[in-house]
């Protein structure tokens, strides 16, 4: 009788680990595939808020998909410029127009932006034990890079909120902790 109970007991947990492994592998995002890094031209990768520049031969992953979205997504909060040559690059996606560092708003990962459907909506961010409210005006594309049009920086990662000046300020971050930071954000 000891054996049908321990091998019972070991028939559920492998059904249980599986079907973890399984619900796990359903919210993977995999990398679609690498673009290998060009050296930009003196003067034309802006490293304002220590953003990185490509380089010459390494392979970035590119990304079409990012995690699911739920009321408590997993995120990097990372920091970007939208104002007029700032390291944003050029205008915003969404209005094709520069926002003052003063006003919360974001870009977010390929997969999340969704070919523009959350363009001029609001997401909320909470980290810090703080909560704001931000417009998401353009797309931190995962899928291109390390050229002129993405100010020879690397593609995004997958799971990247890309946030202004204001975000990080009203999340009570002091500035020297100012760059990237795990965050959870859902739709507004």
């Amino acid at each position: 009788m000891k054996t049908f109970t321990l091998g019972t007991s070991l028939l559920i947990l492998v059904i249980v680990l599986v079907t973890y492994c399984l619900e796990a592998e359903a919210q993977v995002c995999r990398p679609s595939g690498n673009i290998r890094g060009r050296k930009p031209p003196p003067g034309k990768c802006n490293q304002e808020n220590n953003s990185d520049c490509c380089v010459e031969g390494k392979l970035y992953p590119i990304y079409r998909c990012s995690p699911t979205v739920s009321s408590n997504t997993k995120a990097v909060l990372t920091l970007n410029s939208f104002q007029a040559g700032g390291d944003g690059g050029g205008p915003s996606e969404c209005d094709n127009q520069y926002h003052s560092d003063d006003t919360p708003v974001v870009a977010l990962s390929t997969g999340w932006y969704g070919k523009g459907r959350r363009c001029l909506n609001d997401i909320v961010i909470s980290a810090n034990g703080r909560s704001v409210r931000a417009k998401v005006v353009d797309e931190c594309d995962s899928t291109m890079g390390c050229d002129g049009d993405h100010d020879y920086q690397p593609p995004c990662n997958n799971n990247i909120v890309d946030a202004s000046k204001a975000v990080w300020e009203a999340l009570g971050v002091s500035r020297d902790n100012w760059g990237e930071m795990d965050i959870t954000w859902s739709d507004g």
